[in-house]
Parts: structure tokens; C-alpha cells; sequence
């Protein structure tokens, strides 16, 4: 047996779509299928404006170039995420000033934020871990309290709520993944989501490499030419028709991952409920899109054996972020706080397969094993 932590799930449209972008004789970006892709979005969930690009990376460059962050700006962001978060804002010259994780789950601390602001705070990024909503009000309070920017990082975050609210269109900026470890995928890809009017038309001129080019052929200019920074921040037609595909297929691929979500919930529950472990912990705010499925065990030992005790029996569970502060990178640009609970999910937090085709009797048999695991208290 062998059960891989991730499978690329195809919907069987991808290729004929692809074929479609290759015979269309426009394979560069934002063409048909970049178009129908945005306007799903758009329609959807009512985001204002939506750009695709080859990466959340990108996504997130894109929105620290369009709040013109500068050396010296401090960015406030959890700990407990992805490098690519910190990258974005770094790259500008921004310093990082990362916010602990909550006590019952991996986001970051609302409740903690404001005595992190400064004068010199320019934006607060929020990152939805695992498609869970952090508490927006929250943040968005402080945001209007004190004019700051907040950017989404909701590249887990497709399909899932605060209050009613999609994730993604709450903040002024998001940014979204279609890595293909993502509930829908792209191979890569992402998105930058505008929520605020201000930036729309600057976004634009980013994404098309620093010139007017997309209001030229919209008609709103009779040549296009550089008028600001910019990158070439656009996916192909290629990466856009297989995207197109998936989103078609969204709900079905929900509907899926959920089942699988929920039974790892049921059938670990005991465990939770000796105290064996943690299951992921949604606020009554949130909503569950079936991103991940996650445990956390009580020591960085009992993590360690778990993975090792799963792969053993053909199982690739993994573990996730190490915190960023630590990181060799920028731990002496950390300004020196402590933060345990950053650490604690670093050091205890194992990952689950869960990915639309893992098999009923695969999904048992994981569930089994980390029963057995658990069942000696002195294993570790």
C-alpha cells in the first residue's frame, strides 16, 4: 500500500480546453479563458476585480507594489506561514512583523494585533490557514482605526466564508493559489483579488508589465506604451484553459473533499475526545472548505514518530510551516518576542492525505493506523 499526501485530481475537461487555447492562435495571457476565469470569480463571490497570475507569489508582489510599500514600511503577518507571504513585502524593503498564532488554531491572533502597530505600519496580511477564517472584523477595525492596507493571503481559501462573506473579498487586496496541492489547481497559478476601487486600474498596468496595454485593447487608448513598474505577471492560456476547467467542476470537488474531511473528523473524534490529540478547530464565524485535515499531537516527538509511524505503513503524512521568525533568513531581523504558539503548531501539527480521489479503504486505513498509534499512552 501506498498512499501519497497529495493526488492532482483532473476533471476530464482539461486537455480539451487546452486544445481549444492552442488552436484559438492566442496562447499568451488574457485571452478567452483568462477572461472566463476571472469573471467566475467575479460573479460568484461579487469580487470587484480579479487578475489572474502564475503564482500566489506573484498575486501577493503584485499587491505590495500596488500599496508601494518601501523600505522601512512594517507589515504585520502570522509567523506561522508560507515564505512567500513575507517574500512579497521583503522584496520592497519592508520589514516583517510577525503576530502569533491563536491558541485554538494556526491563524493569527487577532486579539494580539494591535499592540504590534506602529507608526510605521503600513498593512496587516491575514492568512486563512487550511481555509479557515481569521476574525476580519477584527482586523478590519484596526485597519480603519489606525489607515492601514489589508491583504488576504488567502491561497488555501477558495470557497469559504466569514459571516457570509467570502474569503478574499473582505480585505482591500487578495491573493489566492492553484498550486496543485489547492482544492482547485492550475499545476501553479493564482490570483489577485481588488476589492478597492483605488487600485484597480493601477493593478492592470502592473500585471501587463508596467504599460497600458489592457486599456488599449479595451478600446480606452489609442497606443499603449510603459507608464509605471510593473512585471510580467500573467499566466498563458494554457495554464487559464486547464484552470477553467476545475472551476466548472468546483462544487462537485467540494462537495468530495468534504465527505473525506468529515470522515476523518468522525472517525478521530475519540481520540480527541480522550485527549489523545487535536482536531482543527473551526470558530463559529467560519466556514469549513475542506482544505486540509490536520492533527496535533502533544509533543515535537510525537510528531516526529506519527510521520514515521504512518510512512512505515505507506502513509505520507507530513508536517507544515516552521515559523518564519526562526527562520535563518530573518531571525536576526525578528525583533526578539517570543511566539509559543507559532512554535507549538510548527512543532506538533501533522497533515493528513486528503485530495478528491483517495479511496474509501485508504482513508479507513489511515484512520485505523493513527488509531493504533495512539492506542499506547507510552509510545513516545
Amino acid at each position: 500500500m501506498n498512499i501519497p499526501f497529495n493526488k492532482p485530481y483532473l476533471t476530464g475537461k482539461e486537455t480539451h480546453y487546452i486544445y481549444q487555447a492552442v488552436n484559438s492562435g492566442k496562447l499568451s495571457g488574457n485571452g478567452m479563458f483568462t477572461k472566463k476565469c476571472q469573471q467566475f470569480f467575479q460573479e460568484k463571490y461579487g469580487f470587484r476585480k480579479c487578475l489572474l497570475t502564475t503564482s500566489c507569489t506573484d498575486a501577493l508582489e503584485m499587491a505590495a507594489m500596488l500599496l508601494d510599500i518601501q523600505p522601512g514600511d512594517e507589515v504585520i503577518m502570522p509567523s506561522y506561514t508560507f515564505v512567500s507571504t513575507a517574500n512579497a513585502f521583503v522584496l520592497r524593503g519592508a520589514r516583517i512583523v510577525f503576530a502569533d498564532s491563536s491558541a485554538d488554531n494556526p491563524n493569527l491572533n487577532a486579539d494580539r494585533l494591535e499592540e504590534l502597530i506602529t507608526p510605521r505600519t503600513k498593512a496587516i496580511v491575514p492568512v486563512h490557514y487550511a481555509g479557515i477564517a481569521c476574525d476580519m472584523d477584527k482586523i478590519m477595525a484596526l485597519a480603519d482605526k489606525y489607515g492601514l492596507f489589508v491583504v488576504e493571503d488567502a491561497a488555501q481559501a477558495i470557497d469559504s466564508y466569514y459571516k457570509g462573506r467570502p474569503l478574499g473579498g473582505i480585505g482591500h487586496l487578495a491573493a489566492f493559489s492553484f498550486h496543485e496541492t489547492k482544492n482547485i489547481i492550475a499545476g501553479e497559478g493564482g490570483m489577485l483579488v481588488v476589492n478597492d476601487p483605488r487600485f484597480e486600474k493601477r493593478a492592470e498596468i502592473i500585471w501587463e508589465k508596467g504599460t497600458n496595454r489592457t486599456a488599449f485593447f479595451r478600446g480606452e487608448v489609442d497606443k499603449y506604451g510603459w507608464v509605471d513598474v510593473g512585471s510580467s505577471f500573467l499566466p498563458s492560456e494554457v495554464v487559464a484553459a486547464f484552470l477553467y476547467a476545475q472551476l466548472e467542476h468546483l462544487e462537485q470537488i467540494q462537495e468530495k473533499r468534504c465527505q473525506l474531511w468529515k470522515h476523518y473528523e468522525l472517525a478521530l473524534s475519540p481520540l480527541a475526545a480522550a485527549g489523545k490529540l487535536r482536531l482543527p478547530h473551526i470558530p463559529e464565524f467560519a466556514t469549513n472548505n475542506a482544505h486540509m485535515f490536520y492533527v496535533v499531537c502533544h509533543s515535537p516527538a510525537e510528531q516526529e514518530a506519527l510521520i514515521a509511524y504512518l510512512k512505515e505503513r505507506g502513509v505520507l503524512a507530513v508536517f507544515h510551516y516552521l515559523s518564519l521568525h526562526k527562520s535563518p533568513f530573518y531571525t536576526e531581523k525578528h525583533d526578539g518576542r517570543i511566539l509559543p504558539w507559532s512554535d507549538f503548531y510548527s512543532e506538533r501539527l501533522v497533515r493528513l492525505p486528503l485530495y478528491y480521489e483517495l479511496a474509501d479503504d485508504h482513508l479507513s486505513t489511515i484512520s485505523r493506523e493513527i488509531l493504533s498509534f495512539f492506542s499506547t499512552s507510552d509510545r513516545i
